[in-house]
């Protein structure tokens, strides 16, 4: 079985060949993609048929991950070049001039966090602000279906197009995420217990195993509707403080992933010993493109804001070390 990089050199040359009988495709065009969080090797499609002017990408690591499955090269070639001309189809079937309407774009626009060490690439090309050590950015959402969210990032070329501020997306934004995507905020006690009803466990042991944790250990999971983003509700402060009052106390809030952040009360709980957890389970079982920090931050309750709880070496979220790294705990700085 090939390595990847010899992978890589050898679906330059023969992935090409799969797309002969399509007249209307131009070139295909290797290149790096800055993705949230990591660099990827993407592969786009260009078409000349005159309607087409949304280029899709995939991505050769999910190619080679399939290759290692399969060990059928052709097979592989044959089914993303199917995906590729699929996505190309979609792209054709959206309304593009009524996408690019700057009002239509206005009342799609929606908030991001993302880490800001792990992304100082990225950032450089879209529009966005500070928030702690995350990141604020936006997505404009091209469709929304029961389950999952389709959207692309906003570029700084994209909010020079629609002649639109980052202040006005940031306002926008504040307004169509919650709408699209209405936060939620749920007890993990909750979340195990529809899980275990679904195994057939019966109601009295259930209550019997969860009346037995203290009400200040218990973690609540704060998302969306769409589990899409969700850690965005983290600027929603209102979320915090009706959980923070519901609990008597401030809290701790853990970033789980891009898609939620997990709170927990201050109470009997060592910020700095939460943030090695963080960072334990982001290395061990979050997948590199959905971690949002190895931070724990801290929500005064009184105050009503967020701050840092801890400020770790651990910056970067792929284990790269940063370069003389200095540790300090319990900073309180409020940023924008």
């Amino acid at each position: 079985m090939m390595k990847y990089e010899m992978f890589k050199e050898v679906v330059k040359e023969k992935f090409q060949e799969y797309f002969h009988d399509d007249k209307d495709v131009v070139k295909l065009e290797f290149h790096k993609v800055n993705k949230i969080n990591q660099e990827r090797d993407g592969v786009t499609l260009h078409r000349n048929d005159g309607e087409s002017r949304i280029a899709p990408t995939l991505y050769l690591q999910d190619m080679y991950t399939e290759y290692q499955k399969t060990g059928d090269l052709d097979i592989v070639l044959g089914k993303f070049a199917v995906r590729l001309q699929e996505a190309a189809f979609e792209a054709k079937q959206h309304n593009v001039e009524q996408m690019l309407d700057r009002d239509s774009f206005r009342d799609k626009v929606i908030f991001q966090l993302i880490n800001t060490e792990q992304n100082k690439e990225t950032l450089e090309r879209v529009p966005h602000r500070q928030f702690q050590d995350l990141s604020i950015i936006y997505r404009w959402v091209v469709d929304v279906e029961r389950n999952a969210v389709a959207s692309t990032l906003v570029t700084n070329k994209l909010m020079e197009d629609m002649k639109i501020s980052e202040e006005e997306l940031f306002t926008c934004a504040s307004i169509n995420t919650n709408k699209i995507m209405p936060s939620k905020v749920m007890s993990m006690n909750d979340l195990m217990r529809e899980m275990f009803a679904k195994d057939g466990m019966p109601e009295s042991v259930m209550d019997q195993m969860f009346d037995m944790i203290p009400a200040e250990q218990q973690m609540y999971v704060i998302s969306n509707e769409k589990q899409t983003f969700g850690a965005s509700a983290l600027l929603y402060e209102e979320n915090l403080h009706k959980l923070a009052e519901q609990l008597g106390s401030d809290l701790y809030i853990l970033p789980s992933s891009l898609h939620e952040v997990i709170a927990i009360s201050t109470n009997g709980h060592e910020p700095e010993m939460l943030a090695a957890m963080v960072n334990e389970i982001n290395m061990g079982t979050v997948d590199l493109a959905d971690r949002l920090s190895n931070q724990v931050y801290h929500y005064d309750k009184n105050l009503r804001k967020v701050t840092m709880a801890t400020d770790t070496p651990n910056k970067r979220l792929d284990g790269v070390a940063m370069n003389n790294p200095e540790v300090t705990v319990g900073v309180k700085e409020q940023v924008r």
